[in-house]
This record gives structure tokens, sequence and C-alpha cells, in this order.
């Protein structure tokens, strides 16, 4: 057995955590900068198209659903408690099973991470949905803003839940079983196209919330 003694030395660990730094910050700053460009330029563009020239296609409400909170999570925790009770019997768990566990908690945390960028970012809807009272909105009322750690239904645009949620685990499929990928890549796609076309989202919340799917399967491959 070899035993790389130069890895061990704290300067070693020092020089591959500054390597990892590096591609990470570029991709945060990739995050800010395409979110802060929709914010400001594309958001209130494609909202006002989606509601004026689409009205809410029906096609488009059904393909959201695939990605709703009750269906997606509890197919996830479903495929945890699965893989819970494989590990408990005693029997290991192989790469399959590894994967399958990392992609459904990749989901679950992407779910629970949103939960508190919603509370803390604050930002309106497209369109006002709440009618007593009615919550602002662009379409609704002209409002468009992000109002910090307000809370409420009404402020709970950013980031998209739905596109955080299916991004998670084909972000795992992404990295596992990358011969797929064309594959992989067209469901949150989909979502997030389902998102716009209904005025459900800004395009700025679906990149977010793909960020934040991202992130929560960079995680889960990191322990599994």
């Amino acid at each position: 057995m070899t035993v790389d003694l130069y890895s061990s030395f704290p300067g070693a660990r020092f020089a591959r955590r500054r390597r990892m730094a590096v591609p990470l910050a570029l991709w945060a700053l990739s995050c800010v900068l395409l979110v802060g460009l929709s914010v400001l330029f594309l958001d209130r563009a494609i909202a006002t198209w989606s509601h004026d020239d689409l009205h809410r296609p029906a096609i488009a409400v059904l393909v959201t659903k695939a990605a709703g909170l009750e269906v997606i999570c509890g197919a996830a925790l479903a495929v945890a408690v699965a893989g819970l009770i494989v590990r408990i019997t005693g029997r290991s768990l192989g790469r399959a099973w590894r994967t399958a566990l990392a992609a459904s908690l990749a989901t679950l945390l992407a779910a629970f991470a949103v939960i508190f960028l919603k509370y803390g970012f604050g930002r309106l809807w497209p369109e006002t949905w709440i009618h007593h009272p009615p919550n602002p909105s662009w379409i609704g009322q002209h409002q468009y803003a992000f109002q910090f750690f307000h809370g409420g239904e009404g402020n709970g645009s950013f980031p998209s839940g739905h596109t955080a949620r299916i991004t998670a685990p084909f972000a795992v499929l992404w990295q596992r079983v990358p011969r797929l990928r064309p594959l992989w890549v067209l469901p949150p796609v989909l979502i997030a196209a389902g998102l716009i076309g209904a005025d459900f989202h800004f395009l700025g919340d679906c990149i977010a919330g793909a960020y934040v799917g991202i992130a929560s399967a960079a995680l889960m491959l990191l322990i599994f």
C-alpha cells in the first residue's frame, strides 16, 4: 500500500481547497449575473408577453404539475425510506442505490432550502392569485419588487420551488449517468418553460431555482 505523504500536509490541503474555491466562486458569480440580468431586463417583458399572448395554456399548467410538492417530494421520500431499509437490513448500497439516494435527498434538500430563500427574498409574483386581499403583482397591480424578509404567500415567487425540485434529482443523474445527459436536461427545461408559459414564475425565479437544485445535488454527491 502506498501513502501520499504530500497530500497530508496542511499546505497541500489548502491548495486543494483553493483550487475548488475558484470554480465555486465562478459558479456563484454566474448565478448572480444570470439572475440579475433577468431581473433587470427580461422578467417583466416575458411575463407581460406570456399574459397577453399565451393566456395560460392548459398544456403549460399540466406540465408544471409534474414537479408539484406532493408528487416529487413524496417520490423522493419513498426512495429515501427504501434506501434506509436496505441499509438497516445489512445489505450494502451499490452505485445504483447511492445514486438514487443522492437524487432523492437532493430533491428534499432543495425543497427545504427554497422555503427559507422565498422568505428571505420576498419577491412579488408575476400575477395576482390571492383575492382576499389580492397579492400585489406585476400583471395585476404593475408592482415589481423584492420585499426582503416579508413572508407570506404573496411574496414567494423567488426562487422557483418547482424548478429547484425537478433540477436536483436530474443534476445528480447528469453527473452519475453522463451518457444520458440529453435526456436528463429535458425535465427541468420543460418545467421551467411551463412555469413561465403559464405566468406562474418569472424567468429569474426559474434560473435561481435551477441553481438551488444543482447546489443541492452537488452536496449530496459529495456524501454519496
